[in-house]
């Protein structure tokens, strides 16, 4: 019995490596014949240089609106997301002590204006000697001196008393340093005025301060701030954007900063909004390359007058330049990724020569090839992950191929 089972177990192995041999010989069989696959030429066209990036959208302006003095919050009259006007009142911040400090100063002003003959702060001192106190000043001082003068003669003639002479000469001394100490005063109150005018227009600003305005026509990004809440100056209060236009920052490589110029037509795409452009024109180039990178910073601006367009959106540019070149081309699905490298299969009668190609830009369907395929050449644009050197191919029809300019658009 056991003799018959050993048998039975020596057949089905022998069946087993006979059905494997054959499957092996069947395999061989088929992976030696030829590779049936379909192949395209390789051209040389003349086509206009585009720069293509990725990048981002920036509003036109962004500002933090901070309070400018201390006092608490009376109201507030925007929120996220509205729009607001150049110069409307975002918050009202309690204008009490401002008025009350206003007054104060007010009155000082007024007190030293009174002093120098002024009727207003507009008004201004033409002639010192022309002030009250000088005016007073110097009428004394005449007085004293026509007394010193008909003292003295009466001495002179022998009528008068020495000691009159003395106490009208000393009044008429006293009298003269008095007027040129007056002139000094009038001279400092006059600088004083001016510190008092300066006091009153800086009180003035801090009351206009306490209704806090939007700089410019923009939206509310943020609002940071609530009624009844205390703010110090330097307080955020809300942050405000321009987004008409906005701004599109892309890198671009520095081998292409000679086909960048300020004016020139971008497009850009947005994610949100699918294969819609968006045409806008360079305004801003970065003076110096990112080392990091090997790139350097182009500013475009885009109208955006319904806001679509936000700030912060991820966004593709593509530039269009005055550059034209001829350049050779191949179909971008000719080329193979390999162990880091773009390889290319050419086609030399039915068998296969693969290359080492170098790429340059691509324009739509095609690439640019550098180094590694000549005009005219014959490569594989099918089947090429299972071709290299050696494999031995047969062609089918070639498939249409479009030319670089009409894909591009």
């Amino acid at each position: 019995m056991s003799l018959v089972r050993v048998f039975c177990s020596t057949i089905v192995l022998l069946a087993t490596l006979a059905g494997c041999k054959g499957q092996r010989e069947a395999s061989v069989k088929q992976d030696t014949g030829p590779v049936k696959i379909q192949a395209a030429k390789v051209a040389t066209e003349q086509v206009a240089r585009e720069v293509e990036s990725v990048g981002t959208l920036f509003p036109y302006e962004e500002v933090v609106i901070s309070s400018e003095i201390d006092g608490r919050v009376e109201q507030v009259t925007a929120d996220l997301g509205d729009k607001v006007n150049k110069g409307q009142v975002l918050v009202q911040v309690s204008d009490e002590e401002q008025r009350y400090l206003l007054l104060q100063n007010e009155a000082q002003l007024r007190q030293s204006l009174e002093r120098l003959g002024l009727k207003n702060e507009q008004d201004r001192v033409a002639d010192i000697r022309q002030t009250p106190d000088v005016r007073r000043a110097q009428a004394d001082l005449f007085d004293a001196e026509q007394r010193y003068k008909r003292v003295r003669n009466l001495v002179e003639q022998g009528i008068g008393s020495r000691q009159d002479l003395d106490q009208a000469q000393a009044r008429y001394d006293a009298l003269q340093a008095g007027y040129e100490n007056t002139l000094n005063q009038m001279r400092n109150l006059i600088q004083e005025v001016e510190r008092f005018k300066a006091i009153v227009g800086l009180q003035r600003k801090k009351l206009r301060d306490t209704s806090i305005r939007a700089p410019f026509q923009a939206l509310v990004k943020e609002r940071q701030v609530n009624v009844g809440q205390y703010v110090r100056a330097n307080t955020p209060v809300f942050t405000l954007v321009k987004t008409d236009p906005i701004r599109l920052r892309i890198e671009v490589p520095e081998r292409m900063a000679p086909w960048i110029e300020v004016g020139q037509t971008a497009l850009a795409t947005v994610e949100a909004f699918g294969e819609r452009q968006f045409q806008g024109k360079i305004w801003r180039i970065s003076p110096t390359v990112e080392q990091s990178k090997r790139t350097f910073v182009v500013e475009v601006l885009i109208a955006n007058p319904s806001g679509e367009l936000k700030p912060g959106s991820y966004a593709k540019g593509r530039v269009h330049t005055g550059k034209s070149d001829n350049v050779t081309l191949a179909p971008a699905r000719a080329l193979n990724y390999v162990f880091g490298t773009n390889k290319a299969y050419v086609v030399n009668g039915n068998v296969i020569d693969a290359r080492d190609v170098k790429v340059g830009d691509r324009f739509g369907d095609n690439v640019e090839i550098l180094e590694g395929l000549k005009e005219g050449e014959l490569v594989a644009v099918t089947q090429v992950a299972r071709l290299d050197t050696g494999s031995r191919v047969s062609l089918g029809d070639e498939p249409p191929r479009e030319d670089a300019a009409r894909k591009r658009n």
